[in-house]
């Protein structure tokens, strides 16, 4: 494993208003691994996960990607560098069918008409290499997809782009069992393929059972990040609702992170 994180953030602020959201939050995420992040509601994870994805721009702090630090101010700075999120509502057109929507706003052209061919080609061969069996055919109309399907679909639109970070918002809310366990196989796989995975979930079950580390937000700030074989269900609940367990957490709160490697 490389020692220099693929993404990292350094003491992160962010306000709204007089409201500050963010204090100084440290969060990293490795190659090949599963970084779970976890909060309870208004802890500030989808500010973060804005901030990661330039939707919001950071207040102050530092973002570092592959070890260089960098600036970050819109979605498509996120991408250029190979960060891409799906959101929890997918993003994705019902009226169109898969091709269309992995390609939606980044159509292959040949001359003045759209390649289809390829577009096919790639995103038949984007699911194959994820080992997604479960869509039988690549111009289905996602109306026509399952819950579990839609999200595999919306995994798969993330990582054809050669992506580097891959932050996946609650992927098995609203799934039955099976659908579940076929996204957290999916989301293990990105991360043995090299990927670093950033998983937003408040399924511990799910955390536990495919995550490598855990960063646990409380109030805006990281509590701590911790290997996940290192702690128990209870010890992060205890992070979660109240910032520390035993000496894991914020110190007194105030503010400074407790980070176990």
């Amino acid at each position: 494993m490389p020692a220099t994180p693929v993404l990292e953030l350094r003491r992160l602020n962010k306000s709204f208003g007089p409201v500050q959201v963010l204090h100084d939050v440290s969060f990293s995420a490795e190659a090949g691994e599963v970084t779970a992040l976890v909060g309870d509601n208004g802890a500030g994870k989808s500010t973060l996960v804005k901030c990661i994805g330039g939707i919001h721009p950071i207040d102050s702090g530092d973002y570092l990607f592959e070890g260089a630090p960098v600036h970050v101010n819109s979605p498509r700075d996120a991408a250029g560098l190979g960060v891409e999120i799906v959101y929890q509502d997918l993003a994705l057109a019902d009226n169109l069918d898969i091709v269309q929507n992995m390609f939606l706003g980044r159509e292959r052209k040949r001359g003045l008409v759209l390649d289809e061919a390829t577009m096919e080609e790639m995103a038949a061969k984007t699911l194959t290499g994820l080992s997604v069996r479960t869509v039988h055919s690549v111009r289905q109309q996602v109306s026509s997809l399952s819950g579990g399907q839609r999200q595999t679909v919306a995994i798969a639109k993330a990582v054809l782009w050669n992506s580097k970070v891959v932050v996946l918002d609650e992927p098995t809310a609203a799934l039955g069992v099976a659908q579940t366990q076929q996204v957290l196989e999916l989301v293990r796989r990105l991360a043995d393929k090299g990927l670093a995975v950033v998983l937003i979930s408040h399924n511990l079950n799910d955390v536990f059972a495919v995550s490598d580390r855990i960063a646990a937000l409380y109030l805006g700030r990281m509590a701590a990040q911790v290997r996940t074989s290192d702690v128990t269900h209870a010890q992060v609940v205890e992070l979660i609702t109240s910032g520390r367990s035993g000496e894991l957490g914020l110190a007194n709160g105030d503010g400074l992170n407790g980070v176990k490697a």
